[in-house]
Order: C-alpha cells, then sequence, then structure tokens
C-alpha cells in the first residue's frame, strides 16, 4: 500500500511539471547518442562488406534520434535558406541525411572500442536555451576531437545540428560546396539539389 502511495504522489508532482521540461541536456543527448552509434557500428560492421545498405540504414536509424536534418539543411544553406521553399529545404534535408549517414558510418566503420571522452562543457552558465558545443576526445593510437553544435529544437528536445570533426565544421565545409554550386547555378536552388554530391 505504502509503494501505491509513493506511485500516486509521484504522478500527482509529475503535474505541476512545465509541460515543455527538457527531458535530457544537451551533454546528455549527445553522450545517448553516440554511445547508441557506436554500439551499433559495432553490431553492424560486418554488414560494411557484405551488405553496406543495411549497414548504412542502421546507422541512419540511430542518427535519426538526436541529429535534426532539418536543422542540418538550415546551417548548410544558411543565406540561402531565406530564398529556398519548404520542398526544397525538406528535400535537402533528406539528401544531407543520406549524406552525413554515408560519411559518418564509413568514418566510424574502423572503430574499435577507443575510448570516448565527454569534455567539461565551456560556458555551463550561459543561457541554458542557447545553442550549445559538446566536445568529446575519441582517443585511440591518435586522439580525435569531435565536436556536437546542440539546440533546442520546438518538443524542447536537443538535437544536433553542426559537426566539427578534428577542427574542420562540416557545416561551413558544405556551406561552400552550396555556394558554388549555387554560383554555378545562377542561383537555382533546384539545380543545386539535383548537382549535390
Amino acid at each position: 500500500m505504502k509503494l501505491m502511495k509513493k506511485v500516486v504522489l509521484a504522478l500527482g508532482l509529475l503535474a505541476f511539471l512545465p509541460a515543455h521540461a527538457q527531458q535530457l541536456s544537451a551533454v546528455e543527448t549527445a553522450e545517448r547518442g553516440v554511445n547508441s552509434l557506436l554500439e551499433t557500428v559495432a553490431s553492424a560492421k560486418g554488414y560494411f562488406l557484405s551488405d553496406r545498405e543495411r549497414y548504412f540504414q542502421q546507422i541512419e536509424q540511430v542518427l535519426d534520434t538526436f541529429v535534426d536534418f532539418n536543422a542540418v539543411a538550415e546551417v548548410v544553406m544558411s543565406r540561402y535558406a531565406s530564398s529556398a521553399s519548404d520542398e526544397q529545404k525538406q528535400r535537402f534535408a533528406g539528401i544531407l541525411q543520406s549524406t552525413l549517414t554515408r560519411f559518418y558510418g564509413a568514418s566510424l566503420v574502423s572503430y574499435n572500442g577507443e575510448e570516448l571522452v565527454f569534455l567539461p562543457p565551456r560556458d555551463p552558465d550561459s543561457d541554458p536555451r542557447a545553442d550549445k558545443i559538446v566536445g568529446m576526445e575519441l582517443r585511440g593510437d591518435t586522439t580525435l576531437r569531435l565536436q556536437y553544435q546542440m539546440f533546442i529544437n520546438e518538443n524542447d528536445e536537443w538535437k544536433l545540428k553542426n559537426i566539427s570533426l578534428a577542427g574542420i565544421n562540416l557545416g561551413r565545409q558544405y556551406y561552400t560546396q552550396f555556394a558554388a554550386l549555387m554560383s554555378e547555378h545562377n542561383n537555382d536552388i533546384d539545380a543545386v539539389l539535383d548537382n549535390w554530391q
């Protein structure tokens, strides 16, 4: 009976929490996503040579849990996003989802259980709703530093919208490619999307 009272009390207290309370912090979201991704890479690695599509599908399923590909598309399009239609943004998000899944999945296939260390936050006392940079290092024979740019989406969940690997900002790299294609194709966004590689 005491257990039942505790459960009822706990449920009653939950009713007073804000409807959009953040469930996980930026670091917790990144940590959970990366650990799940590394577990998936370890278990699916055998498919990389025998059934590459199956391998990438498993990687994509994990990335979908903590990456907002629509936000990634906005980051990459940058100043061109305002002239893109919702349909074009959505299409580009799908293209980037495939591109990043293959890039990230192929990069991680050589992962062999190296130590992953999450670095202390740079600005722990900043605005709790501002974008956060989550730093981590993959330590093995060499150390690879990664940074995830996390933001709070409309559902009050932390999601990833940009990655830096070894000091290379992928959003900026892809923006350079996008801008070059815009110049090459007379600012025709559909042509850019048709020619994205």
